[in-house]
């Protein structure tokens, strides 16, 4: 169905494929996987021709798509065989209405109207869309505009299926719904599916096979997920545990890691006061480890999600000593010498936000409604919640950007909707979405140095940010430019680069490979020693577990869980890592744990 004959790409003389010679069968499910920027959607697009015919750069060898060469074949002249969704679902929208969009792509390859009407219901229907029929494409959330665009692909029965980064958007139940979904018509229509995916927990046990980029200029590997997985450096937590483990077969699947882990769920449960804490406290696994080191080495200290040597999250106060090569990131006030600078609101006392009553409305639609939250200095705090439930509305009534139907809204001692943005900056600082929101600038270079300025921070404080979230970025180029994660990490370094007491992050691992991802859960633990507070909206269950010391669950605009990560993510099948389901009752959550754990077992 779909060949490479030693298909290399390069914009100008930086080369991105080198030697790419592989071929995906009809029926079949195949992943792309490989850490940021190692050419993952530059692969995807060769398939609809969108590489070269749209972005330009020189393309050698062959690719063939159900015997069309997309030399000869632009993407008009694929539009029938291959259907493509890109990383931004609201780049491709054409339509203003949700049930128009479904129908465009039928419109132009001129099917009748009686079909085009089947399929639109039967799509509705299969992708959960149907409440959503009339609804205008720009009040939709991340999540529901990423459905809308799958679906709109899926009604004109393509035989192939492009999806760039396609459960990015969607909470966990939704992006089941959606794989099964896909799955289905692999099994039972022969559709074939190509796509890239950085959460791989979420897909890695549906693949067949694998394509694994090493972006170092080398030819990609494929062959069967299980295999490629085996020594892939870019892994789910199922494939990190069973390495530890020393699992064989290796699972991929939480159902299979469970059949495998039951010798040692037995021989974790009988280890002494540290499970036993933790399961009286609620507190994860992890967070007790910290507080006592083993009985074989007193010296012994391992990070944890949200207490760090002996810190309270909720004090605030505690400070993590580093070693003499690790990096020290400062606030700019700070300077050399002076140590661990003090945020802004430990100064003056201030609580970094204050919620009370919150209602927020968007014409008919009420987003939010009685929501009450208090965020402490040091927090970090995750809302959690399917699409559509109101977290995004929730970060922007917080940042001010949105004006409450009622309540009362808080930051650092001002009503955010009345504060003046410059100096609201200095408040608080969101990072939305859609990161290409914060980027103005020409080039990374040049968008690191306004980052500096605006913020009053000493130069290369931005882009010494951006290098440890993304290193290897060149300097000149446009921001737009950069993948969907390279871009996420520059918009991430200019917000923290004013260290803004309260740090709003929507969606932040969106794009991000699992070493982006540990970067930025380093980050996010220097800051929150440092007190600031932090806010993150996320799908992430893996990031929530691996940070987060309180977790918010939002459905309906409504508040429904508030409490510590460990007590609200393990007892939940929706919001539960796949270390917590395939350890449980243990309440460990992540693979750190489990290594420290298995190291007292």
């Amino acid at each position: 169905m779909i060949r490479f004959d030693r298909v290399g790409f390069r914009y100008g003389t930086t080369p991105v494929l080198a030697d790419v010679d592989l071929e995906i069968e009809e029926g079949e499910l195949c992943l792309v996987a490989g850490r940021t920027g190692t050419g993952k959607s530059t692969l995807l697009r060769a398939v609809n021709g969108l590489v070269p015919h749209f972005t330009g750069g020189v393309l050698t060898g062959r690719v063939t798509v159900a015997g069309r060469d997309t030399r000869d074949h632009p993407p008009r002249e694929l539009a029938d065989v291959v259907g493509y969704v890109g990383q931004d679902p609201r780049a491709g929208f054409v339509s203003d209405v949700v049930e128009e969009e479904l129908a465009y792509g039928m419109e132009s390859l001129g099917l009748p109207s009686d079909v085009m009407r089947r399929r639109v219901e039967e799509t509705l229907d299969l992708l959960g869309l149907a409440g959503l029929r009339d609804r205008p494409l720009s009040t939709l959330s991340g999540g529901q505009a990423q459905r809308v665009a799958i679906g709109s692909v899926l009604t004109t029965h393509p035989k192939v299926l492009v999806l760039d980064e396609p459960t990015s958007a969607l909470d966990p139940i939704g992006a089941e719904d959606v794989l099964a979904t896909l799955q289905r018509l692999v099994h039972d229509l022969g559709l074939t599916v190509i796509l890239a995916e950085h959460r791989l927990e979420r897909v890695v046990h549906l693949a067949d096979t694998t394509v694994l980029l090493s972006g170092d200029g080398s030819p990609p590997l494929h062959g069967p997920t299980a295999e490629i997985m085996a020594d892939s450096p870019v892994a789910p937590p199922v494939v990190r545990l069973g390495r530890l483990a020393g699992w064989s077969p290796l699972p991929l699947s939480v159902r299979d890691a469970r059949r495998a882990a039951a010798s040692l769920r037995q021989r974790l449960a009988d280890t002494p006061s540290p499970e036993r804490d933790a399961r009286r406290t609620g507190a994860p696994l992890g967070e007790r480890l910290a507080d006592a080191p083993p009985p074989d080495r007193q010296d012994r200290r391992s990070p944890a999600p949200d207490r760090e040597n002996g810190r309270s999250p909720e004090s605030g106060q505690g400070t993590r000593p580093r070693s003499s090569d690790q990096e020290d990131v400062r606030s700019p006030a700070s300077g050399p010498g002076t140590g661990r600078p003090r945020s802004p609101h430990q100064e003056d006392g201030r609580s970094p936000a204050e919620v009370r009553g919150l209602e927020v409305r968007y014409g008919p639609v009420t987003a939010l409604r009685g929501v009450d939250l208090s965020v402490a200095p040091g927090e970090v705090i995750a809302l959690m919640g399917r699409n559509g439930a109101g977290k995004s509305s929730l970060l922007s009534a917080l940042v001010g950007l949105i004006r409450p139907a009622g309540g009362r809204v808080r930051v650092g001692g001002v009503v955010p909707h009345e504060t003046p943005p410059r100096v609201m900056v200095r408040k608080a600082g969101l990072v939305p979405q859609d990161a290409a929101d914060l980027l103005y600038a020409e080039t990374v270079a040049a968008e690191c140095a306004a980052a500096d300025r605006d913020m009053g921070a000493e130069p290369g404080t931005c882009r010494a940010l951006l290098g440890r979230l993304a290193p290897g970025v060149d300097d000149a180029l446009h921001p737009r430019d950069l993948s969907e994660g390279r871009r996420l990490a520059l918009a991430l370094a200019v917000i923290l680069t004013g260290r803004p007491p309260l740090i709003l992050l929507d969606e932040p691992t969106r794009g991000l490979d699992y070493t982006a991802k540990g970067r930025l859960v380093e980050i996010v633990r220097d800051l929150a020693a440092d007190g600031h507070a932090v806010v993150l909206a996320s799908h992430d269950v893996e990031l929530v577990a691996e940070v987060a010391t309180r977790t918010v669950v939002v459905a309906e605009g409504e508040i429904v869980a508030d409490g510590p990560t460990g007590e609200v993510v393990v007892g939940s099948p929706a919001f539960a890592p796949q270390v917590g389901k395939i350890l449980a009752p243990v309440p460990i959550l992540t693979v750190d744990q489990a290594r420290e754990a298995m190291a007292w077992a």
